[in-house]
């Protein structure tokens, strides 16, 4: 049986808007961040760093990883054209700790972006390519820093059947 989400939203006023979803989360959307009201596209990005790094942190905790510091910038293109879609994403995630494995981290980005995280896959079978990028700090006796980029996914492929 899949799982069904829900929510409920409420015309405020000009372009603002409430919405409640069915586990009782309440949000703002609308075009003014002074109040601070969410912008529908902004939070798309923002969802595809936090489903991503839920994954990662979830992957890297069972490959013993110990993570002392993480944060996930996103970097989204979205083009001036109606419909204006997203084209390009970048998501880069920086993590440290001792004893922090590169191949570790790679890999549990790699899984979340090929396998588990349902955003990217939804983002990246439509018109958008995303980017998986990394920063890995190990501290402690052996110092050490490295970079790059892990896999691209989209645009119009399925997340699930990139090669590997």
């Amino acid at each position: 049986m899949p799982t069904v989400r829900t929510a409920t939203l409420v015309h405020e006023h000009g372009m603002a808007f409430a919405a409640t979803t069915g586990t009782g989360r309440a949000f703002r959307w609308g075009d003014d961040a002074a109040v601070p009201e969410l912008s529908p596209v902004e939070t798309v990005a923002v969802a595809l760093a936090a489903c991503s790094a839920m994954d990662v942190v979830s992957i890297a905790t069972k490959k013993r990883q110990r993570i002392t510091a993480y944060s996930v910038q996103v970097r989204a293109e979205q083009r001036d054209e109606y419909p204006q879609v997203l084209t390009r994403v970048e998501v880069t995630h920086e993590v440290e700790g001792p004893g922090i494995d590169e191949a570790a981290i790679r890999r549990s980005i790699e899984l979340s972006a090929t396998k588990y995280c349902p955003v990217n896959a939804m983002i990246s079978s439509g018109a958008t390519e995303v980017h998986h990028r990394f920063i890995v700090r190990r501290t402690g006796d052996a110092p050490f820093e490295a970079s790059g980029e892990v896999v691209v996914t989209g645009p119009y492929r399925r997340p699930d059947v990139i090669p590997g």
